[in-house]
């Protein structure tokens, strides 16, 4: 009897080892790729899988979209600027056994190809161009990274710049421009308003000149204004013409 109970404790042994190396369960971003005796067999999943025990093995691979930040790089830009520049990476697998079979960790490989890319486009373009356009950066980074891992099943959606960290003295240069540039455009604006003035005023005299009676209601008006004035200094304005008219009275 003990004997018989014993067989029958091994036998269940062995099913339950049997089951538990046969038996996977997929989650449903998960998938799994097998291989037998070390030959691709397929991609299976998600949900119930049974593996032939010893002779089947099974590589699960998450199929959810990996967030990788790209430690900071320096790279000298165009115009010989030296920056430091990091970045965020949103990639996901699309094809399980390319991630698996044709690239031996495709989570370092596509962080390493990040930075050298990163590097690589950056380099090529000026520190004004990295401040003002990242968003054009942020695509071109992205398109070269989806076309190198296409090869390895992998999708590259998105690619952000974080931050471009500069030294002290670059700046305090980059604010002696900014400020040099707002004194620009200021010097550029009040050259623009003086110019139109200039222009409203010629066309002032000119009207003023067709019509004598409006010089002389812009003289009135002018009166009126200094009698408004608190003020113990008058200055009372005198038309040229009336001086005119006084000097030739006194030369007869």
């Amino acid at each position: 009897m003990m004997v018989g109970y014993m067989a029958y404790l091994i036998v269940a042994l062995l099913v339950i080892i049997f089951l538990s190396a046969a038996i996977r369960i997929l989650r449903e971003y998960e998938r799994g790729v097998v291989f037998t005796l070390g030959r691709f067999t397929g991609v299976k999943g998600p949900g119930l899988i049974i593996l032939v025990p010893f002779v089947q093995q099974m590589v699960r691979v998450d199929l959810r979209v990996v967030v990788q930040d790209v430690p900071p790089q320096d790279v000298i830009s165009r115009d010989n600027v030296s920056v430091k520049v990091n970045a965020v990476l949103y990639f996901r697998i699309v094809d399980a056994e390319r991630a698996i079979i044709q690239v031996e960790d495709f989570m370092a490989a596509t962080n390493q190809l990040a930075q050298t890319t990163l590097r690589s486009v950056l380099g090529k373009h000026e520190l004004d161009e990295m401040l003002a356009e990242r968003d054009k950066l942020n695509s071109d980074i992205q398109e070269i990274l989806d076309q190198r891992t296409d090869a390895w099943g992998i999708k590259v959606s998105n690619v952000e710049i974080k931050h471009v960290d500069l030294n002290e003295s670059m700046i305090r240069a980059i604010a002696k421009q900014a400020e040099a540039e707002r004194l620009r455009r200021a010097k550029v604006i009040n050259a623009d308003g003086e110019q139109q003035a200039a222009a409203k005023l010629v066309e002032a005299g000119r009207m003023l000149a067709a019509e004598p009676q409006a010089m002389q209601l812009r003289y009135f008006e002018a009166l009126h204004d200094i009698a408004g004035e608190r003020s113990s200094t008058v200055v009372f304005p005198l038309p040229v013409e009336l001086l005119g008219q006084f000097m030739k009275g006194q030369s007869k």
